[in-house]
């Protein structure tokens, strides 16, 4: 039954940002201001759940002009700011009532959280810890990562545009890599911690079987340096120009990362290692073993902030799940979150329903292993069916001098004390 009395909406951004994170809080924006007999306000959190802790966040709803929320759509990165920040595991720390507090005094109805584990995981707590108070507030996820880890959804909006922008850059690096007629390797780093979605993009680059890249290594598969030296051999036997595609978070049978090979891992705030290097330790075997010339590329955030590289069906996904997740809170819905379902049939058509998000938060989907082939060093033809329709589609930018238009959070406009 949806509420008689007039709430407010507030929204974050959480983790690492996407091409289109932005468009699904334009979904969120747009879809709240269709509801003002329901909906008062659309506050924005500026840096997340620990921005609100320190009264920051936007009235979104008098912020943005009609022009600036359609240009808010194709922005890269997180127009809020985003954070990784994560809340106690005990429900009775002080935190939680200064958060409610705080919402009460913003006279929030409505919570909806853009991001991916972590920030369902923000979902889950907070949505239990207002059940446990009787609170009439409703918490809702709306998904987000590159990694397309999120289970119990087909995929996940940022995924889209990530693979699009792999697959077009490796492309153009394996068109780059063969100049020259002496053996050459190119090793190629891509995101990718224990989930190699983003890494097996890679093989759409190939413009016909038996193409680079020749080699693709996701953390799935154990990854051993012998058996890596043979693939290698092999493949410069085959021709002299080999590109080998590997994820950041490739690991051996006793599960320790490549890159730890060097002693550089770190964690950060949440716990994780911070997987960078693989492609270097890569770079210096083979090296070392063959003397042929090598070079190792770390694709790095342009994965995940390329705007230029958008795909037009993420970015609408995208923002139909952000007004997904206001309907949904609207018709009562809590401790949900927005997942997607690929129809059946010829034609590529997602539904979007209403998922438990304690089946969803701090868990992971791994790439199915019945997709992976060659012992580990291909993809096969079902991922392509899977991704080929995720980066379809061109976007209508908006170009001044040349370069894309984005929109700008400045700090006369955002970043204040929230005031109801």
């Amino acid at each position: 039954m949806k509420m008689t009395h007039k709430k407010n909406i507030l929204v974050g951004q959480s983790g690492g940002p996407t091409a289109v994170i932005n468009a699904s809080l334009y979904g969120v924006i747009a879809e709240g201001k269709k509801h003002p007999e329901e909906i008062g306000t659309v506050y924005g959190m500026v840096n997340g759940i620990e921005g609100f802790l320190h009264d920051a966040c936007i009235n979104l709803s008098d912020h943005l002009s009609p022009e600036e929320l359609e240009l808010l759509k194709q922005t890269p990165a997180a127009y809020l700011g985003s954070c990784r920040y994560k809340l106690p595991e005990d429900l009775s720390s002080k935190l939680y009532p200064l958060i409610f507090h705080k919402l009460e005094q913003l006279n929030i109805g409505y919570f909806l959280y853009i991001g991916g584990n972590d920030s369902m995981d923000t979902v889950s707590k907070l949505s239990r810890y207002g059940q446990c108070q009787g609170s009439s507030i409703r918490f809702i996820g709306i998904p987000k990562t590159i990694d397309n880890d999120l289970t119990n959804t087909d995929h996940t909006p940022g995924y889209g545009s990530a693979a699009k922008y792999v697959a077009a850059t490796v492309r153009e690096m394996v068109l780059d890599a063969s100049v020259y007629h002496q053996k050459a390797v190119t090793i190629i780093e891509l995101m990718g911690r224990h989930a190699g979605w983003l890494t097996a993009a890679s093989v759409l680059a190939r413009k016909e079987a038996g193409d680079n890249p020749l080699l693709i290594y996701l953390p799935e598969s154990d990854f051993d340096l012998e058996q890596f030296a043979c693939d290698v051999k092999a493949a410069l036997e085959r021709q002299p120009s080999v590109v080998v595609c590997v994820s950041e978070g490739i690991s051996d049978k006793n599960g320790v990362f490549i890159c730890e090979y060097d002693n550089a891992a770190q964690t950060d705030s949440f716990g994780h290692k911070m997987l960078t290097g693989s492609g270097k330790v890569l770079e210096s075997f083979i090296r070392s073993r063959f003397g042929v010339k090598v070079r190792s590329v770390e694709l790095n955030i342009s994965q995940r902030c390329s705007g230029m590289v958008l795909s037009r069906t993420d970015m609408e996904e995208s923002a139909a799940a952000g007004a997904a997740g206001v309907q949904a809170a609207l018709n009562g819905a809590t401790a949900q979150m927005v997942a997607m379902k690929r129809a059946d049939g010829p034609s590529y058509e997602i539904q979007f329903q209403m998922k438990d998000v304690e089946q969803i938060c701090n868990q992971e989907k791994k790439f199915p292993l019945e997709w992976i082939t060659r012992s580990g060093t291909d993809i096969s033809p079902e991922y392509a069916a899977y991704a080929l329709p995720l980066i379809e589609g061109e976007v209508e930018r908006k170009m001044k001098d040349g370069l894309p238009v984005y929109l700008y959070r400045t700090r006369s406009g955002g970043g204040g004390l929230c005031q109801n």
